[in-house]
């Protein structure tokens, strides 16, 4: 029974006896409805879920957790139980692969697969695939960039139309009493730096992801080595921030926007985070293509987003197939980019008029450029055991050094294969 047969039934139930049944009728408010589970926003998810209601089917929003982390594990819990509640989610794209691989999603039609596959940046199909298959629909893509603040660069005499490296910046910072931001806290946001430094240096954290819990790791790598060594160089200078092995997204602009801000790799909203609140650092604002790892090997910036899937115990598949298919509609990701500061997928959706009189069109041009050469996570089931164990024995950052990559090798293997628990 569904949950509007339900409803009914238990209308139905305490009204018959007073003749009040009429209350229960059909008309408008009789058709389906649809819960969307979303990731926490400003608003973006729940305006597109009213454009895309019709008078066949209702989409209301229910938030996860802030954590990513903590949103799949709500989702993955409800899902083995076959929860028919849940109709449509918003997943992480690192746990895109494990809800595929465990059955939790609904196979999107061939039909349908197709149009993402046109419509949506590279990187976002990318990320959204597994065993051959788009198993969520592309929704938003977003990537980092460098910040900076044009008046200390100006000081520094960094040439920021040039690409720059992570060695330029930690330098141009410690030689002037500025600062480097980052997320470097003991979570998923610490695990998408690493992974953009080794991807960065030409190297990846696993290959061979086909092979299950055998595939092939590489972070006791020279890829891995580099990134190490910058984390190591960033924890030991002065540029670091105090707070550095605790920073997240949102520490990390607290310390751009200080006296001491001078650079920070943060994702696409931070355009707008200081309209309200520090128009003074709004003014001071630049940005620039992500720092190389290694000087001439070209950046690797991070790659994050959402995709939209249907679960496969939800009774109504084929609705949830049609309201993925309006979600995630270049115009209504336009609509979630207005809102959320969370970029569109595809190339259609920066098509969006609002977007030009938020973000000027350079940094549109450098969002779309950063995802061409974005470094998507480890596309695997077990990405939340690399995760954790990568989290494990990198952190803090001031205990990073050149023995890391191989110590950390060594228990994702453990971990990977039960030797060891996180």
């Amino acid at each position: 029974m569904d949950r509007v047969s339900r409803g009914l039934a238990v209308c139905v139930a305490l009204v018959t006896a007073s003749g009040l049944l009429a209350a229960c009728s059909g008309g408008a408010g009789s058709e389906d409805t649809l819960t969307w589970y979303i990731n926490p926003d400003a608003g973006g998810q729940a305006k597109v879920a009213e454009n895309c209601s019709t008078d066949d089917y209702t989409i209301e929003v229910q938030v996860l957790p802030q954590s990513a982390s903590e949103q799949r594990i709500q989702l993955s819990r409800r899902l083995a139980a076959e929860d028919p509640e849940i109709d449509i989610m918003s997943i992480d794209p690192p746990y895109t692969a494990e809800f595929a691989n465990a059955g939790f999603l609904a196979p999107i039609p061939d039909e349908l697969q197709t149009k993402l596959e046109q419509q949506s940046f590279k990187g976002a199909v990318d990320a959204a695939t597994w065993d051959g298959q788009l198993v969520v629909a592309p929704f938003w893509s977003n990537t980092q960039v460098l910040w900076y603040r044009k008046s200390f660069a100006e000081k520094a005499g960094l040439d920021m139309n040039q690409p720059v490296t992570w060695a330029q910046i930690i330098d141009a910072a410690a030689s002037n009493d500025g600062r480097v931001a980052v997320q470097a806290n003991k979570y998923e946001g610490y695990v998408v730096w690493i992974n953009a430094l080794i991807a960065g240096a030409g190297g990846a954290i696993a290959t061979n992801t086909e092979k299950g819990v055998d595939l092939t790791l590489e972070i006791d790598s020279p890829a891995g080595e580099t990134a190490a060594q910058i984390i190591e160089e960033l924890a030991g200078s002065s540029a670091a921030p105090p707070d550095l092995s605790v920073s997240n997204e949102g520490t990390a602009g607290g310390t751009f926007g200080s006296p001491q801000g001078a650079f920070m790799v943060n994702w696409t909203y931070i355009w707008t985070n200081y309209d309200a609140t520090q128009p003074e650092v709004k003014d001071d604002l630049g940005f620039a293509l992500y720092p190389e790892s290694t000087e001439g090997e070209g950046a690797r910036p991070p790659y994050g987003g959402i995709g939209v899937g249907v679960s496969a115990y939800s009774d109504h598949v084929d609705e949830a197939m049609q309201a993925i298919d309006c979600i995630t509609s270049p115009d209504n990701q336009g609509v979630n980019a207005e809102l959320t500061g969370n970029m569109p997928a595809s190339s259609a959706g920066y098509d969006y008029p609002a977007l030009a009189d938020i973000y000027p069109q350079p940094l549109l041009d450098l969002f779309q450029q950063s995802l061409d050469v974005a470094a998507p996570r480890t596309v695997t089931p077990y990405w939340s055991d690399i995760s954790g164990a990568i989290q494990a024995t990198w952190h803090p950052t001031d205990a990073v050094s050149s023995q890391t990559p191989p110590d950390s090798q060594r228990f994702v293997e453990d971990v990977l294969h039960g030797g060891s628990l996180l």
